[in-house]
């Protein structure tokens, strides 16, 4: 069998340098989108292709291989991207600068992470201080956690039948209608968190302490 092929694709959100951050294993290919180009000398890393209308980037100045659309398409530059990656055989997604720009963006990323979930990719969000993954149901989603750190069940449609254990508030086949606080700023209770989920699709998301003395602070390439 193959070893799955990893994408970093960089979009225009926030990116904070963070040992989570900094743990990332090395991808066999970076595309970045539009202004997210901008994250690729922090994360130490060489741009493969470059894609977008580039309304966001007109300061930076790459040699890298870039394709121009026009600002008037169907597609945001992050989904652009992510069809290259898949394009290009990619089978894993790692979304750097995932949260913290335009909502409209972010939530795009998380209803659009979910969905390429459920065509069989392996999708993560992240943006160094927080990061995020698809739970679908029938899946037994396992995270690796700090005692005492924060978590969040994001609903993308009302849930039944979610259980949540390594928790301070353990969850055992509940209903979550969207939009309720129910799982929104949970803790882990120890360094393993395990979720699963009968109906409905989420997105959970951890955050992650900034222990770093500077975070903007450039990774070194691996």
């Amino acid at each position: 069998m193959s070893k799955p092929l990893t994408a970093w694709i960089l979009v225009g959100g926030r990116l904070t340098t963070t040992p989570a951050l900094a743990a990332l294993p090395r991808p066999g290919m970076v595309i970045a989108a539009d202004g997210g180009a901008r994250h690729a000398a922090r994360l130490g890393a060489q741009i493969d292709a470059w894609v977008g209308d580039f309304d966001s980037s007109d300061d930076l100045s790459l040699d890298v291989p870039r394709t121009t659309y026009p600002r008037a398409k169907a597609s945001t530059d992050a989904e652009l991207a992510i069809d290259l990656a898949r394009k290009q055989g990619a089978t894993e997604l790692v979304i750097l600068g995932a949260f913290g720009g335009r909502f409209d963006h972010t939530f795009a990323l998380v209803l659009g992470a979910v969905r390429l979930a459920q065509e069989g990719l392996n999708v993560l969000l992240h943006s160094g201080d927080e990061w995020g993954r698809p739970l679908l149901p029938g899946q037994l989603l396992t995270l690796e956690t700090l005692p005492g750190q924060t978590f969040s069940v994001l609903a993308a449609s009302g849930l039944s039948g979610l259980s949540i254990q390594g928790a301070r508030w353990n969850l055992i086949g509940a209903d979550v209608p969207v939009g309720s606080g129910l799982t929104v700023s949970n803790e882990a209770s120890g360094t393993e968190l395990t979720l699963t989920l009968e109906a409905g699709t989420a997105l959970v998301t951890l955050l992650e302490p900034t222990l770093l003395e500077d975070p903007e602070k450039t990774i070194p390439p691996a």
